[in-house]
C-alpha cells in the first residue's frame, strides 16, 4: 500500500467517524432537538413543551396526564398517574408524545425532564460542526496506570452549582510537545475502554472553552494505549446552553495547544 493510499484511507476513517458524530448530534431526538431543561421538585409542574404535571421524589418521577393527554414509554401508551421508577444517575428513560420524545433523567443528584422536539430550531438550522484536518503528528500512544482501586473524582457541570461523580479507574501518561503529559482517564463506553475529558491552550481561542471528551480503546495487556487527539470531540453543552455536560478534572488541563479535533460550534461563535 502507498504512503497515499495510507493517508487516504486514515483521513477517510477520521471522516466517517466525522459524519457519526455530527448524525448523532443532530438526530431528530438528539440534543439539538431539546427544547428544555425542567428541574423537577415536589410540587406537580406543567410546561408547554410536554403533557402532563410533572413532580419528584424519593420514590422517583411521577406525571400526571389530563384526559386526552398519553405517553408511550417502552412501547405501552399510558394516561392518567404514572409513575416512574427510581432512575439511577445518569440513567434516562424515554416517553413518546407524538413526534417528541420527553426524557426522563436524573443528573447530578437530580430529577429532570428534557422535551426533544425534532422541529427544534437548533436542530433545524445546524451547519455541521467545524474541525482540524485530520494529523498523524495527533496520534499518539501512551501508558495507562490502573488506580488501586477506582478513586471518586468530582467534576463540575456546565450547569452551575451542579456536579458529578466519577469513578476514575487510572491515569493516563504521554508525551505531547516534548513534555510528559498526565490525564485522569474516567470509565469509556464500550467494555474496558476509557474516557478523557480535557482542556488545553485552544480551549476559548479555537476550540470550546469547557471541555472535550477522548474515547480512548481498552488498554493492551502491557497497558499501553492510543490517543487519537484527531477525534477529540464536542460534548453537547458545545452546542447547546440545556446540557449537564461534566467539566475535566483539574489535573486534565493541558497546557499544551492540541490542534486537532472539533472546534468551537458555529452555533457558539
Amino acid at each position: 500500500m502507498t504512503t497515499s493510499a495510507i493517508g487516504t484511507a486514515f483521513e477517510a476513517d477520521w471522516a466517517e467517524w466525522h459524519r457519526g458524530q455530527e448524525a448523532r448530534l443532530a438526530d431528530p431526538h438528539g440534543f439539538l432537538a431539546i427544547t428544555a431543561l425542567h428541574w423537577l421538585g415536589p410540587e406537580p409542574e406543567r410546561f408547554d413543551d410536554a403533557p402532563g404535571a410533572w413532580s419528584a421524589g424519593p420514590d422517583g418521577v411521577t406525571v400526571v396526564l389530563d384526559a386526552g393527554e398519553e405517553l408511550v414509554i417502552e412501547g405501552e401508551p399510558v394516561t392518567g398517574t404514572y409513575r416512574f421508577a427510581p432512575i439511577p444517575e445518569r440513567g434516562g428513560v424515554n416517553a413518546v408524545w407524538g413526534d417528541a420524545v420527553i426524557e426522563v433523567a436524573k443528573r447530578g443528584g437530580f430529577d429532570i425532564v428534557r422535551p426533544r422536539h425534532p422541529g427544534n430550531a437548533l436542530r433545524t438550522a445546524f451547519r455541521g460542526t467545524p474541525a482540524y484536518p485530520p494529523s498523524r503528528e495527533w496520534v499518539v500512544t501512551g501508558q495507562y496506570r490502573a488506580f488501586a482501586e477506582p478513586e471518586p473524582t468530582t467534576v463540575g457541570a456546565s450547569v452551575e452549582g451542579l456536579e458529578h461523580v466519577y469513578d476514575a479507574p487510572g491515569e493516563i501518561t504521554f508525551e505531547l510537545a516534548g513534555a510528559e503529559q498526565r490525564l485522569t482517564a474516567f470509565p469509556g463506553k464500550a467494555p474496558g475502554s476509557l474516557t478523557v475529558l480535557f482542556t488545553d491552550a485552544t480551549s476559548g481561542v479555537t476550540t470550546y472553552a469547557a471541555n472535550r471528551a477522548l474515547q480512548v480503546p481498552a488498554p493492551a495487556a502491557d497497558g499501553s494505549v492510543v490517543l487519537d487527539f484527531n477525534r477529540a470531540a464536542n460534548l453537547p453543552c458545545a452546542y447547546t446552553d440545556l446540557a449537564t455536560c461534566p467539566l475535566p478534572p483539574a489535573r486534565n488541563r493541558l497546557a499544551v495547544a492540541v490542534e486537532a479535533g472539533e472546534q468551537i460550534p458555529f452555533e457558539r461563535r
